[in-house]
C-alpha cells in the first residue's frame, strides 16, 4: 500500500470522490485549494482532499474508498497518514459531514469527536436531497480531533 500525493488531473479520481460528495459543484469549491492523496494497493483504491482552513485548523473535505474495498482499513490508513504528515503544522484535524450511522461512527473511531453543527448545510447547499445510509442529510455534523 502507497499513499502518494496528487499534483494534477484532479478530476480523474471524481468517480471515487462523488462517493463522499455527491454533487460536482460542490467538490469544484475545495478541489483544486485542496491537497489530494490517492491511496494505491494494486490499482487507487481511496482518495482524500485535505485544506488548509487557517489558525492551525486542517479539514478532510473528501475521503472516499471504493465501494468493493470498504471496510478493509484504507479510510484509516488516510486519516493515519493526514494525521502524521500534518501534525507539526497544524493542531487540529476536522471533518464535516451528515449525521448519518453509515459514516459518524467511521470518525468516531478514528478519535474524532462531535465538535459543532452546522444547521441546514445540506438543504442549503446541495440541489436535491442527499441521503446516507438511508438517513436524509440536513445538518452537518463537524467533528475534530487534536494532532
Amino acid at each position: 500500500m502507497k499513499i502518494r500525493a496528487v499534483e494534477k488531473n484532479k478530476k480523474q479520481y471524481l468517480a471515487l470522490l462523488l462517493l463522499a460528495d455527491e454533487q460536482e459543484s460542490m467538490i469544484d469549491r475545495y478541489l483544486e485549494r485542496g491537497r489530494m492523496y490517492a491511496l494505491d494497493d494494486g490499482g487507487v483504491k481511496a482518495v482524500c482532499v485535505v485544506t488548509d482552513e487557517g489558525n492551525g485548523v486542517l479539514e478532510i473535505k473528501n475521503i472516499a474508498v471504493d465501494a468493493e474495498y470498504q471496510r478493509r482499513g484504507f479510510g484509516r490508513a488516510l486519516v493515519s497518514f493526514v494525521e502524521e504528515k500534518y501534525r507539526r503544522s497544524f493542531h487540529t484535524l476536522r471533518v464535516g459531514t451528515g449525521d448519518s450511522p453509515a459514516t459518524v461512527p467511521f470518525y468516531e473511531k478514528c478519535g474524532f469527536e462531535r465538535a459543532f453543527v452546522i444547521r441546514d448545510f445540506f438543504t442549503d447547499n446541495y440541489d436535491r436531497p442527499i441521503y446516507d445510509g438511508g438517513v436524509r442529510l440536513k445538518d452537518m455534523l463537524v467533528l475534530e480531533k487534536k494532532i
